[in-house]
Formats: C-alpha cells, structure tokens, sequence
C-alpha cells in the first residue's frame, strides 16, 4: 500500500520547486503566485510506493477561490497520510497563519521551513528546535531552489505516515472561545473522527457553510451551535470568523517573539531594486523597454538568423532534396513524393524552423520569471488593469499564456470574482503564444524587413491593448459590471535565476509545440498537400491529381483546396488578404496555430529556388504586397478564436456553451475590426484614396471609441442615487 503525502503552503512557497526536487517531475514553477491551479502526482525518487501530491498554494483552509477549494477538498476527503507543510522563513509570520490550520487537521504534518538560505543570507536566526516545540511538529530547514532539505523532509513525513502519529497542535484560544469550540464539539461526537474534531469545530465556529453541509448535523445541534456563537460574538463585540483571524495572529505573534530574532539592517537589494523597477513613473516604461528587447534579440535579431538557417538551409537544402531523390531512386509514385517532401516536409520543416526562436523567447522569459521581475509586472499592470476593470491577476494567466494558451485559460482559477474571471478567460489568448511566434516571425522578420524590427515587439503589446480595450467595454455591460477583485500579492525576493529552472521552463514550453508539430501539424499538413494538389484540370472536366509542372497554368488554382479558400475569401477581402491562399491558411489555424505557417510552407515550399519556385518567403510577401495587408493579417491571426485545445479550455473553465459561443466570437469580432482599421487606413494614407471600405472602417472606429468612452451605466446609476439619497 502506497504512502500519500501532500505538499503544502502559501502560493509561491516553492511547493512546485521541492515536488519537481523529490519526484523528477519538471511541472511549471513561477515566481509568482497562482502557477498551480490544479493538484498534480508523482512519485518519489526511489520510493515508488511514495506519492507525492503538489497542491495548490492557498494562505488559508476557509476556501474563498477555486485553487483553495481544491488544496481543501483534497485534505479533508482524500485524509493524506502526512503533509510537508512548506513555509517561506522570510515571511515566517504570514505563512503561519496556514500551518495553525493544517495543525488541526489531525494529520501528521512536517513543516518545511524553506527559503532557509535566503533566511541566513538577511542575517535572520530562527530557532528551529523551539519552533516545533512551540507549534507541536516536527521542523526540517530545506531551500527547495538549492535541492537541499527536501529528502530529509520526506524522510520526516513518511516516518510519521508509517507511525500514524498525527500532529498536536499546542496553541490554544482565548478562554470564552475554548469554551465555545468545546461546547460545539459535543455536537459532533459520534459524527466526526477524534482526530478531525478540532478542526470541525473551529470551522463551525466560523459559519462555514462549507463544512455544515458536509457534516450533516440534526436542526436541534444546528441552533445549539448558532446559539453558542452569537453569545461569543455578543460578549467580543466582533464577528466569529474575525475572532478566530485575531486570535491565530495573536498566538503567532508570540510564536515570532519567543522563535525568531530579525537582524536590523538597511533596504535590502531587492528593495532598492524596487524603487527603480516599480517607481510609479519607471515601471511601465522599463517593462515596455525589457520586453523590445526580449522580442527584438529572439525575433529580428539572433532569432532570424538561426531560423533562416533552419529553414533555408537544413530543411530546404540538406532534407529535401535528399529524400526526394531517395524516394525516386527507389521508385515511389510522384504523389507519394509531393506528399512526404513538399506535404510533410515542407509543412512540418516550416513550422520547426522556428522553434530556435521560441527557445531563445523562453530562454529570456524564464529568466524574467525566476528572478522575480515578472512577479513585479503583475503588481505594476495591476495599476492600469484596475483603471479598466481588471486587477493584477488577469495578467498572471496573461503571462502563462505567452507559452500557451490552455494552462493560462486554466490559471483563471485563482481569481474569485465570476464576472471578473469569465473576461480573463476571454482575453488572456490575445496574448501571443508560443503557436503564434512563427506568424509574427514569418511575417516580420521575413516579409516586412529588417528596418521593421519594432513591429514584432509592438505586437505583443498590441495583445495588451487588446486586453485593455476589452476591460474597458465589457465593465460597462450588464455581464461584466462591477468592481474588480482585489489583489495581494508578497512580492518574491530577487534572486540569481537556477540553470536548471530556466532550462526546464524553456523545454516545457517548446515541447508542447515540438509535440504539436509532430503529430497535429504533421496530419494537417498532409490534408493540406492532399487538398492543394487533388482537384479539377482542364476547366473541370477532369478530377485527379493535378499537373504541378505545368508552366502556363497555375494548377493549384483547380484545387480542392483552392475552391474551398475562393468561396470563403470574400469575407477577408475587406482585410487586404482576399485570396484564397492566406484565407485557408488562417482557417488551419483554428486546428493549431502553427498550421498557418505550415500551410505556407505546403503551398509555396520552404526555400528560394528560382522564380519558377520562389519558396515561401518570396511567395508569401508577393501574395500580399501591401505592407497593411501583413499587418492586418498577422492582427487577425493573433486576436482571433485560439486552437481547438485553448477553446476547448475555454469551455471546460466557463462551464457553459453560451458562455463559450460568445467568448469565441468576441473574439472573432475584435479581430476583425482591428485588422480591418489597419488596413483600410493604411490604404487610405498612402494615397488609395476613399472606398467604401475605409468609410465602414470609420464607422467601426467610431462605434469603438463610443463604447470606450460613454460613461460606465453602474457608475451613473450609482451617482444618480447618491444625489437623490442627499
């Protein structure tokens, strides 16, 4: 029989650090709160009958978001059989808030004072023996980033489990309160295990409902217990949730004095780091500068070169014709050539080569992640999102989605109001992802040349505007009104970024994508040959594989593919990109984002063989010659309706179809004004003259300023009482 043992503490403990330490797992680690939404398993080194569970960061057991019901629900009805109860020794008095709960549970529970380094680095001491003597448990020093400490804590915990030796927690309320806990716990004699009783009375105490409906009390022990609260409360004049808050932080008070002695020092490097990175004036415009940088290196710059070489060279140069001569030699039919070399090769081949610009992305992002800056992004983003109707934790799943899009949709769960979180899930994949890294770049650094090298970081920040656009809008509907939620968050310290932490988030996050090529994009590129090269010659008369060779007609025009990409063009034309070429090539990017590269790279081939074959790059930049019509394209592209895995997330965290349809086709609408202003008015400034497509593109733009501007219904209604009321 297996031993369970739990992970855990407050968000951003390095809960996530110590399970990838002790299972050799590589789940996602940020440094920030919130990273994990969902409880993940594995098992540990060595031990395969130890199953090690990395539960949600949560600062409390009365369950207040959805990643706090989970770490709750997982410790009450699946009983653990120990609990490494991680603690940040920087924030010893915050994290204890959480370790006097976990006490009550009546589970052995090792505490895992972690961050010890960074603990003796500030010059701070904590008595580790008088700390499990004071709290009733066993104390282990562990710095889960270093690797050092976690066994012994496992060690502890799986000792305990096989003894069966819960905790005793030794802190005690104040006498009235005792009093009542011992009065309720009358109540539930018989009803709930010795072991759990404490905890089950603490919570009833608090009026949660939670835990009232899962104990199924009589009406009669129902009313005793209200009775016996209300008293409490009458004779503390306070409320009783509020009287167990004060009465924890009381006792963890003395815990501090009696446990810890702070070294009195100056500002410590992270503060003065602080001052600049978060200044009220620098902040924004150090961001916007580190993330032009970030773009510039991986997309217009280094990137381009390793992905030229990629492309043009390894795929197109020393694969290709390679197997293509194999499969002549050996005499393959030229369909069965065409698919494996032009479909397989030159799809999949197009959609790799970018994968060396998405390793150095993720390379800086991991960085900035680890080191704490990104944390410090939220806080200042907080700032602007509260203006426009969103808080600081929309833009925590806005940052996880820049590697994808499904895990940020999931990361919604962390925010507690409905309204709140439902328009986070609708705007966090305007956030480019890693899928759509190769349309910037292929549109970018291919097509629009070197002297644009602004634009690719510009479009990331357009993914912001987006957000911000939407925030605006959809606060002043009915669906989407009121206050955003509040957010906390204990800013991490800065620290020197592990190698092998940055290496894992950079592979976790390229993998998916290599993973997607392989099998997703490798069949979508295949329908795709299929389609573009099956058709009907000679004016319709006849059906079958169709002649590529042939110089005087372009045959792919006949195509399958072509006629399904002609009848829906027309609802693009408006766009700059009519044809049916990039019509279907944006269709395939529902399947999987990547597919839109792919899709060229079938179409036009992969390198520049002459002008009888210009290869993709030459091919793409003919078929829209108009430099607003790439931008307009890459504009849908990147705000439109995500993959099929991300709207399948959507569903799964909205929880209703409705919810979902009108998600999607936000969307869809957003992505098409915005694409369609571009290009209009970029027509019209460079000398097209005045259609009528550019006076729908006015009318558009009025119609976005007038819901950007009018005033907010809730805020109108509010005052118009306020005024009446006085």
């Amino acid at each position: 029989m297996s031993i369970r043992i739990a992970l855990a503490g407050n968000p951003n403990c390095g809960k996530t650090t110590m399970f990838n330490d002790l299972t050799g797992s590589s789940q996602y680690v940020g440094n920030w709160p919130g990273v994990t939404v969902e409880k993940k398993e594995g098992r540990l080194k060595g031990k395969k009958d130890v199953v090690i569970t990395d539960l949600p960061g949560i600062y409390s057991l009365s369950p207040y978001t959805l990643e706090e019901v989970v770490s709750r629900n997982y410790l009450m009805n699946e009983h653990p059989d120990a609990i490494i109860n991680l603690v940040d020794g920087t924030n010893l008095e915050r994290n204890l808030y959480l370790t006097t709960q976990i006490l009550e549970l009546g589970i052995p529970v090792v505490l895992a004072l972690n961050m010890i380094d960074l603990v003796k680095k500030n010059g701070d001491q904590i008595d580790i023996k008088r700390l499990g003597e004071t709290l009733g448990c066993k104390v282990v020093e562990t710095s889960a980033l270093k690797g050092t400490g976690s066994r012994e804590a496992a060690a502890e915990a799986i000792s305990l489990a096989s003894s069966r030796k819960a905790a005793v927690p030794q802190h005690e309320f104040s006498k009235t309160v005792e009093e009542a806990l011992a009065a309720i716990g009358a109540h539930l004699d018989g009803v709930i295990d010795d072991s759990h009783a404490r905890w089950y009375a603490v919570k009833l105490f608090e009026r949660d409902e939670k835990v009232l409906e899962a104990v199924k009390l009589p009406e009669g022990s129902k009313q005793s217990i209200e009775a016996i609260v209300a008293a409490v409360e009458k004779e503390l004049d306070d409320d009783s949730e509020s009287i167990i808050t004060n009465e924890r932080y009381e006792y963890i008070a003395k815990v501090m004095k009696a446990c810890v002695r702070k070294k009195k020092k100056a500002l410590t490097t992270s503060d003065k780091i602080d001052r600049i990175v978060t200044n009220r004036w620098l902040a924004l415009p150090i961001f916007v500068a580190v993330m032009f940088v970030v773009y510039y290196v991986s997309v217009s710059s280094l990137g381009t070169i390793v992905t030229d070489f990629t492309n043009d060279t390894l795929f197109a140069e020393w694969i290709q014709p390679p197997v293509g001569e194999w499969l002549s030699s050996i005499g393959a039919a030229d369909w069965l050539n065409g698919l494996i070399v032009d479909g397989i090769i030159g799809g999949v081949g197009a959609v790799l080569g970018f994968v060396p610009q998405m390793f150095i992305l993720f390379f800086f992002l991991s960085i900035l992640e680890d080191c704490g800056y990104m944390a410090r992004v939220a806080f200042i983003m907080d700032r602007i999102f509260r203006k426009f109707g969103l808080s600081g934790k929309s833009f925590i799943p806005m940052l996880i989605s820049s590697g994808c899009g499904v895990p940020g949709v999931m990361a919604t769960k962390t925010i507690e109001n409905e309204n709140d979180r439902r328009m986070t899930i609708m705007t966090t994949t305007f956030i480019p992802c890693s899928a759509k890294l190769p349309i910037i770049a292929l549109m970018v650094g291919s097509l629009m040349g070197g002297e644009f090298w602004w634009i690719s970081p510009l479009f990331y920040f357009l993914g912001i505007a987006a957000v911000i656009i939407s925030g605006i809008i959809l606060k002043k509907t009915k669906m989407f009104a009121g206050d955003p939620a509040p957010f906390v968050m204990e800013l991490p310290q800065y620290h020197l970024p592990a190698p092998k932490g940055v290496l894992i988030h950079m592979w976790e996050r390229c993998k998916a994508f290599i993973i997607k090529a392989g099998t997703v994009i490798f069949v979508a590129c295949g329908l795709i040959w299929f389609l573009s090269n099956f058709g009907w010659a000679d004016g319709g008369a006849v059906f079958g594989l169709l002649d590529m060779e042939d110089p005087n007609v372009n045959q792919m025009d006949y195509s399958i593919l072509a006629y399904i990409g002609n009848f829906i063009a027309p609802i693009f034309a408006p766009l700059g990109f009519g044809n049916w070429q990039s019509t279907v090539a944006s269709i395939s990017g529902l399947v999987a984002k990547e597919n839109v590269v792919g899709t060229f790279g079938v179409l036009f081939g992969l390198g520049d063989a002459g002008e009888a074959d210009p290869g993709m790059w030459t091919a793409v930049g003919n078929m829209l010659p108009f430099a607003g019509a790439r931008a307009a394209f890459l504009a849908f592209n990147l705000l439109c309706a995500p993959c099929f895995a991300a709207i399948g997330a959507i569903k799964r965290e909205m929880a209703s179809a409705k919810w979902t349809a009108f998600a999607i086709g936000y969307q869809c609408v957003l992505a098409y004004c915005v694409a369609l202003m571009i290009n209009q008015f970029g027509l019209l400034f460079t000398g097209a003259g005045f259609t009528v497509g550019t006076a729908f593109a006015f009318l558009v733009l009025i119609v976005m300023l007038f819901l950007l501007f009018r005033p907010n219904p809730d805020r109108k209604n509010a005052l118009k009482a306020a005024r009446a009321a006085a």
